[in-house]
């Protein structure tokens, strides 16, 4: 619990200290008035018994002042961002408002106390600190790039104050924040000096005895190592400007925390460590000598020096995927000391510092996200005076195209812009989206529609009699789940499919009614499906009464479609050919026989199926009516041959107005989908009527018999014709 407490001397006189340092460093860039209503501010807070000092003991006000010189003396920042960082606590404890601060000190400063008190709720929903998903959401809240840089400069100045604190617990998550969070964000701006601070002080505190005995080591050696490296690094300058080559050479010793690193990965003693300092050599060449002059430096210091080719790393000939090129050798030098040697060139050390950001500054290209190359403008900024005052007024547009969520547990979880509740819940798993319903968004109940945005807290509602629908599709944005919505919706199509078949199946037998699929797909067609698949999910779900189905089929099946003649299609079950039906009795379809007799009965024979347009002739039968035959009818010859007496002439004459059943042989490729398109051809067909559709089917092929009932011999050709252009038919005769 945090206690009341009064300003002890030390922190009246250091807090004093620092306001009139600020002033000076600080006094150009602010505004009439700003220093009398801080100071005043700053009074009143000190006099006001308002304060409270944190889980440390710290006083929040010399810590406001302490963060504030970091960010003007390590960083460079002015007015604006020392201004927000003096007013924080108070709008923090609601002594100020936005726009309070808004009013009195303008927009900049209050955006950039906006930036830190979305922060500040950010971390109430204690996420995973190690996650780099943390570090990009923290950063995609920062409304300002200011508010990241304040933070880092906050946890420097804190990370300063708590050596001596009795509270380990509270120290230790500190550091591991330090550690895991605010260093890799100063290395991504370049704060080098910030970011080895942070990580020397994480492990002072995380890993004491490892800190100090690295530290005492170092110690002993420092003179030593000095000297070593000047002795080490002479005679290589000689030969290299011998040599006509312009460069520069660096010699540096690693930090505390590097060198615990090696040690733990090598897992070897600190005497075992080869690189405690880092030999550099960087050469000032055009980029197309790069690799040319780098491996003359290795030949010259190889030459001079034994190598371990062991320790050879090649990173010219093939860079590393993040950029990175260099050439790094081990050297056996003076006192048999081995020594690693990174040779490179200016362009090389620049992206081997600030990473990928460098890269694309060299190769004119943009990454796939704005954060190193937002992060990178920052870092060029900074370099110069002019850009730390503009800096006051560059505001970020990170991750635009990204928005970060938490879980009801605290999981942080990323989504690209525009996606919604039910994206994530399709993302959670494939049975929460697809009885996903709806979600709480920070603790309101929205529909699974709604649009996520960063920091949201969202919780997944579901209910077992959802199911996925086909404008789901319409409301994702990521592909993943639109791929699990298409496959749930085959799944569910499947299923109903199955449901749907069985049930027709049973209501059909219920009312012993054969089910003959050709029939049944042009009753689908005339009930207005375009695919079964929708059909039967009418059924299904009970759209479509199965009653309703049955008598649409059966009027169908008795042949109640438009047609002209009194030639009407009926079912290959019911149909029998008997005397009556085939009599041309009261139609414009008549035959003229032998000389020119009309009105006389008649019946086509069915072993050739005449019909209307064909080539005929008559045969007087022993009861003395008259069939008659197709003139190429299989019984023909023999006819003629043995009976030759009761052959006699015959023509079509009148319109051809009525129908005659007649059957084709069908030969093809096996494919999907076949039928469909064989009966699909035939039902488009005005006046035509299949009958029935036989089958079969083995090695790849098939082989089958379709009956129908047309007009004329003209239309038949044409159906052939038709026929013989699907794709896989093979074969189409009349038979």
């Amino acid at each position: 619990m945090n206690e009341r407490f009064e300003f002890t001397t030390e922190e009246r006189a250091e807090t004093l200290r620092l306001y009139n340092e600020l002033k000076v460093r600080v006094g150009e860039s602010l505004l009439d008035g700003d220093e009398q209503k801080v100071r005043q501010h700053i009074a009143q807070l000190m006099d006001g018994s308002v304060l409270h000092r944190d889980v440390f003991g710290l006083n929040p006000i010399l810590l406001g002042f302490q963060t504030a010189f970091i960010v003007v003396d390590e960083i460079g920042l002015r007015r604006d961002a020392v201004l927000a960082i003096l007013l924080h606590y108070s709008v923090e404890q609601q002594l100020l408002t936005f726009d309070d601060v808004r009013r009195e000190y303008g927009d900049s400063v209050a955006l950039i106390l906006h930036g830190l008190h979305r922060i500040q709720e950010l971390y109430r929903k204690n996420p995973v600190i190690e996650s780099e998903n943390f570090r990009n959401l923290l950063l995609s809240f920062a409304e300002d790039m200011r508010v990241i840089l304040i933070m880092i400069a906050d946890r420097v100045n804190l990370m300063r104050q708590i050596r001596d604190t009795p509270h380990k617990d509270a120290q230790a998550e500190v550091s591991q924040e330090a550690a895991y969070l605010y260093a890799p964000l100063a290395h991504k701006l370049g704060l080098y000096k910030l970011k080895s601070e942070l990580e020397d002080l994480s492990l002072k505190y995380l890993e004491h005895d490892a800190y100090y005995h690295i530290k005492e080591k170092l110690s002993e050696t420092k003179q030593s190592r000095d000297r070593y490296i000047t002795q080490f690094i002479t005679p290589i300058e000689q030969r290299l400007r011998e040599a006509g080559l312009t460069f520069h050479i660096k010699g540096r010793t690693k930090s505390i925390h590097s060198i615990w690193q090696k040690m733990k990965k090598q897992k070897c003693p600190f005497e075992g460590v080869y690189d405690l300092f880092a030999i550099r050599i960087i050469l000032d060449t055009p980029p197309e000598k790069e690799k040319m002059h780098c491996w003359q430096v290795y030949s010259i210091v190889t030459d001079m020096y034994q190598p371990n080719p062991k320790r050879l790393r090649d990173w010219l000939s093939v860079p590393k995927s993040n950029g990175y090129e260099s050439l790094h050798i081990t050297v056996l030098g003076p006192e048999q000391k081995w020594v690693e040697i990174q040779i490179r060139t200016e362009r090389m050390d620049e992206v081997a510092e600030r990473g990928v950001a460098a890269h694309w500054r060299y190769k004119g290209v943009k990454g796939e996200s704005g954060l190193d190359e937002w992060l990178t403008g920052i870092r060029q900024m900074l370099e110069t005076s002019d850009g730390r005052e503009a800096m006051d007024q560059f505001k970020m547009d990170l991750y635009e195209d990204e928005v970060y969520v938490f879980t009801p547990r605290g999981d942080l979880l990323k989504f690209p812009k525009g996606a919604t509740v039910l994206d994530m819940a399709y993302h959670i798993h494939s049975k929460i989206g697809s009885a996903c319903v709806g979600a709480r968004v920070n603790n309101k109940v929205v529909t699974f529609r709604q649009q996520l945005h960063s920091g949201d807290q969202v919780e997944i509602m579901t209910s077992s009699q959802q199911k996925p629908k086909q404008e789901w599709l319409q409301v994702v944005k990521t592909s993943r789940a639109k791929a699990k919505i298409r496959l749930a919706l085959k799944e569910t199509q499947a299923k109903e499919g199955l449901f749907a078949k069985e049930m027709i199946e049973r209501k059909f037998k219920n009312r012993k009614i054969d089910l003959d699929e050709s029939v049944m797909m042009h009753t689908i067609r005339r009930l207005g499906f375009k695919t079964t698949s929708d059909f039967y999910k009418h059924i299904a779900d009970g759209t479509l009464d199965v009653n309703t189905l049955i008598d649409k089929y059966l009027e169908l099946q008795q042949g109640s479609l438009p047609a002209t003649g009194d030639n009407q299609a009926r079912s290959a079950e019911e149909f029998v050919l008997d005397d009556q039906q085939l009599k041309t009795q009261q139609n414009d379809d008549v035959l003229v026989i032998d000389r020119n007799l009309k009105g006389i009965d008649y019946q086509l024979a069915r072993c050739c199926n005449p019909i209307y347009g064909d080539s005929v002739f008559g045969f007087v039968t022993v009861s003395g009516g008259i069939k008659i035959h197709r003139t190429d009818c299989p019984n023909a010859p023999e006819l003629r041959r043995r009976f030759g007496y009761r052959v006699v002439k015959a023509r079509w004459s009148g319109k051809g107005a009525s129908q005659y059943s007649i059957t084709l042989r069908i030969i093809g490729q096996d494919d999907i989908g076949i039928v469909n398109n064989l009966t699909n051809i035939i039902s488009k067909e005005e006046r035509l009527v299949l009958r029935s559709i036989n089958i079969d089917s083995s090695d790849g092929l098939f082989r089958g018999n379709l009956e129908v009932m047309i007009n004329d011999q003209a239309r038949l050709e044409a159906l052939i014709k038709r026929l013989r252009t699907i794709k896989g038919v093979i074969q189409v005769e009349r038979i």
